[in-house]
């Protein structure tokens, strides 16, 4: 007899901490993987959990498992294997079941797989889980998108193996279709610019400043005391506190410089293109990975153009008191584009994204999660219809008291050829935010020269053109 609350394919390291999770908190958890010898080894290492892990050996046995109407975690490689698996799925499942992609899957695919299934008596959900390994097993930030029937069908579940801040469990509903994973590709690439930027503070640091790395741990260990409380700069301290057995050297001293990524930060810069929002900062830090891989190159260059050489950073007073500042604003720059982002797709696809229940169910769990939240949360709720977070009242405040620092670390860094590609950015974007006359009016006359795209003038509305080939 079916027993199950639920089920979960895909018992990688994901997809075992979130069914191990799913067991502590009291849920019978059907678990299927295509090598039938992982799913014996994992129900055999799960403990005092294993009365709750019921394995099975083949789809159709996980599907019996499961009691009507049928959730499904799918947590496997994104892309086609999960086509592959819906595909597979699909004659076992009866009406009304739900199938959920838990990957870091694409919102775009998820918006298809959604239109596909409408029309089948089967649901789909998109959920974007964060946090990693430990936020599967203990409890990740989790981001819903699909029909409010199928969350309210799994929400017991999904709220108890939540994260909780306050005791406020860090999973919702945010919407039709794609809305969750969407939600999960713009949190990772804030999350890609905030890391960008505490690695261009480190670098300012270690190149310019000459510090080492437990010296660096102390700062960052300090920050995490003040307004940049978070869980990046907690590790940030951790990573940089940490010895190599092997050398005898602080282990980040030993880590090859070329940095990941699975996708979701480039998906972020694609779609704040698509919607025509600026994401500089995420832009950037997708940027510097791309060029931190391209490490035979940079070895190259510095051969033939040799490093900036240009004496220590200096900029007078408490440096780090000034870096603290500078990276806050950095993070502001980074919230505030990735926010407007989320407002634009919201609108583009009817979502009515929860803005202030966004900021909340990452305050914990997540990798961006951080007290910074909370004041995003509650910006968002006394002025739910701003058009960008710089715009309220509390983070105008920190975007005025934090500007000489932002400005002054980029400018002495740029200087002695430290280079800041994301906080940079988030000065360009500050000072071209708040200049009521830009210089868009030469582009728009170069593409009318050119192109005869016509403009606006500021003393009256239509299409004009000017006479620019008078006298040729």
């Amino acid at each position: 007899m079916a027993s199950a609350e639920i089920g979960v394919i895909g018992l990688g390291v994901m997809g075992a901490n979130l069914a191990l999770n799913i067991a502590d908190h009291g849920f019978d958890v059907a678990v299927y993987n295509r090598t039938e010898e992982r799913t014996r080894e994992f129900a055999a290492g799960a403990g005092e959990l294993s009365s709750k892990i019921i394995p099975t050996g083949s789809l159709e046995e996980f599907v019996a498992a499961i009691r009507p109407p049928r959730p499904v975690i799918i947590m496997i490689k994104a892309g086609d294997p999960v086509d592959q698996q819906i595909a597979a799925l699909k004659p076992l499942l009866e009406n009304n079941d739900i199938i959920i992609d838990a990957g870091n899957a694409n919102f775009r695919d998820t918006m298809r797989r959604f239109e596909e299934l409408k029309d089948t008596g089967l649901t789909f959900i998109g959920m974007g889980v964060s946090g990693g390994e430990e936020g599967a097993r203990f409890g990740p930030s989790i981001m819903v998108g699909g029909t409010e029937a199928s969350w309210n069908r799994v929400s017991d579940v999904i709220n108890a193996i939540s994260a909780k801040f306050n005791d406020e469990p860090c999973a919702a509903w945010l919407g039709e279709n794609g809305a969750g994973h969407f939600v999960k590709t713009i949190h990772n690439g804030i999350e890609y610019a905030d890391m960008q930027m505490i690695a261009e503070i480190y670098g300012i640091m270690r190149d310019g400043m000459d510090m080492k790395a437990p010296e660096m741990a102390g700062v960052f260990d300090a920050w995490n005391s003040g307004p940049l409380d978070s869980f990046l700069v907690e590790i940030t301290s951790k990573v940089l506190a940490t010895g190599d057995d092997k050398t005898g050297k602080p282990l980040v001293d030993v880590i090859l410089d070329a940095a990941g990524q699975k996708g979701t930060g480039r998906w972020s810069a694609i779609e704040s293109q698509q919607m025509a929002v600026p994401a500089s900062a995420i832009e950037a830090a997708v940027g510097a990975r791309s060029l931190s891989a391209m490490t035979g190159l940079r070895a190259e260059a510095e051969e033939l153009l040799g490093r900036p050489d240009l004496g220590r950073f200096e900029v007078g007073g408490n440096a780090a008191a000034l870096l603290e500042q500078a990276l806050l604003a950095g993070k502001v720059a980074a919230y505030a584009q990735g926010f407007a982002v989320m407002a634009a797709a919201s609108k583009e696809f009817g979502w009515n994204l929860p803005m202030p229940i966004i900021a909340k169910i990452w305050r914990a769990g997540c990798i961006i999660r951080s007290r910074f939240l909370d004041e995003i949360s509650e910006a968002f709720t006394k002025t739910p219809d701003v058009a960008n977070l710089v715009m309220t009242p509390e983070f105008s405040r920190i975007v005025k008291e934090t500007d000489t620092a932002l400005r002054t670390v980029v400018a002495e860094a740029v200087r002695k050829g430290l280079p800041v590609p994301a906080l940079s950015s988030a000065v360009a974007y500050f000072d071209q935010l708040r200049r009521a006359r830009g210089t868009a009016n030469l582009i728009q006359a170069q593409r009318d020269f050119f192109g005869a795209h016509g403009f606006e003038r500021i003393d009256g509305k239509g299409e004009n053109h000017g006479p620019w080939n008078m006298g040729n």
